[in-house]
């Protein structure tokens, strides 16, 4: 237990330079959920993430859709979104200052996304999996 308590000490001091305290206590409270969900789940990763983040799927239009499709691989650059052809901003937070601040504006996207390219909600390791995979690319 110490264990993991110090290792959720050490990610949520990594992420600081991130995420606004806010965003850690998000982040911190989908770490519980996880835990709740999968006894065996130790921390989200960025690898998982990035293979979520990165792999097609049959979304809700019932074609091949990854989030790369709409935000694509270069984080720091515009997106545009395949259904509304509307121009997205960066996700990057080192790119748009506005991202991952604000915990209603992140629950809001990421039910959002997981339905339009999962076609489900995601589980509470999966956003906090997509999210390291997001804050970690520069």
């Amino acid at each position: 237990m110490k264990i993991l308590i110090a290792s959720l000490i050490m990610v949520s001091l990594t992420q600081a330079k991130e995420l606004n305290t806010q965003m850690q206590d998000f982040m911190n409270t989908l770490r519980v959920e996880a835990k709740k969900q999968n006894p065996n789940f130790k921390d989200f990763d960025y690898k998982r993430g990035e293979k979520i983040f990165t792999t097609e799927y049959i979304g809700k239009k019932g074609q091949l859709i990854s989030c790369v499709a709409c935000h694509t691989n270069d984080l720091s650059k515009d997106g545009l979104n395949e259904h509304t052809n509307k121009v997205i901003k960066p996700l990057s937070p080192s790119a748009n200052a506005d991202r991952f601040t604000t915990v209603k504006e992140v629950k809001k996207w990421l039910r959002r996304n997981f339905k339009d390219v999962y076609v489900r909600a995601g589980t509470a390791e999966e956003k906090g999996d997509v999210v390291t995979y997001i804050i970690s690319k520069k």
